[in-house]
């Protein structure tokens, strides 16, 4: 009996990895990004429904709702629904146990917001280099550009939230994973190299995105430098620290650009 329940709270324990690998799991992901996933749904169909639509607002999710359109399947919460089925899915086949500790969870939100910190200190000293101090942060400018700084501070604070979501599921799950798998497993480059240059394709195209998005109005220095080097900085976070706490900083950092500056 009494070793019937040391097997019981052996499997009830975090990993004995600690804290530092249980972040990178994907029930814990999960269940960390399932409050900002549910407040985006209820904020686009409350906040996004108006004159602009929720696929130009955050067009990392258009690109995922037309990709599932290509085969015949049409649905407003589809990318969120893919982002639960592939972690339940990942979290199924790593064979982890049903269980987060809240210790994790709080843990993960401390952290987002400590890697938020240089991540906004870097593009401030960036932005003042490149434009000038009294320049606003970059996704500032993009969100002035396309219009989105009219939008009522709701409907921002729930594009900061689908931006976090979508866009690293786009350009960090999906682009870094397609050009690892093409560079090691086909191409069969060193997995160093063919790591290193999937953080710098993925951030390559999260600035060609976010200047297609608003930026080319102001400027290539002003939009495309910083959200490469930003897409650098996303990039290794999700490698080194995974996807659920980039979404979170991601999160954080649009969040003091598109509420707290101006």
């Amino acid at each position: 009996m009494c070793e019937h329940d040391d097997e019981n709270d052996e499997a009830l324990a975090p990993r004995a990895e600690g804290y530092f690998a249980e972040v990178q799991r994907p029930l814990p992901i999960l269940i960390f990004l399932l409050p900002m996933l549910i407040a985006y749904e209820l904020g686009a169909f409350l906040y996004l429904s108006g004159g602009q639509d929720q696929q130009t607002t955050i067009a990392a999710w258009g690109m995922l709702a037309r990709f599932f359109e290509m085969f015949g399947v049409v649905g407003f919460h589809l990318p969120g629904v893919l982002l639960i089925t592939v972690l339940l899915i990942w979290h199924v086949l790593q064979h982890d146990p049903w269980r987060v500790h809240l210790s994790v969870l709080v843990g993960m939100a401390m952290e987002a917001c400590v890697w938020t910190v240089p991540l906004t200190i870097l593009l401030i000293v960036l932005q003042s280099v490149l434009i000038g101090d009294s320049a606003p942060p970059a996704a500032a400018q993009v969100a002035d550009a396309a219009g989105l700084r009219d939008l009522p501070w709701q409907a921002r604070l729930t594009i900061s939230a689908g931006a976090g979501l979508y866009e690293e599921l786009l350009f960090r799950m999906i682009a870094i994973a397609a050009v690892h798998a093409l560079l090691v497993d086909i191409m069969r480059l060193p997995n160093r190299f063919g790591g290193g240059m999937a953080i710098v394709v993925s951030a390559v195209a999260f600035a060609l995105y976010h200047n297609q998005a608003g930026g080319s109005e102001i400027g290539w220095a002003g939009a495309f430098v910083p959200y490469f080097v930003a897409g650098l900085y996303f990039g290794l976070l999700y490698v080194v620290r995974g996807f659920g706490l980039v979404v979170a900083v991601h999160f954080l950092y649009d969040v003091v650009a598109l509420l707290v500056s101006g």
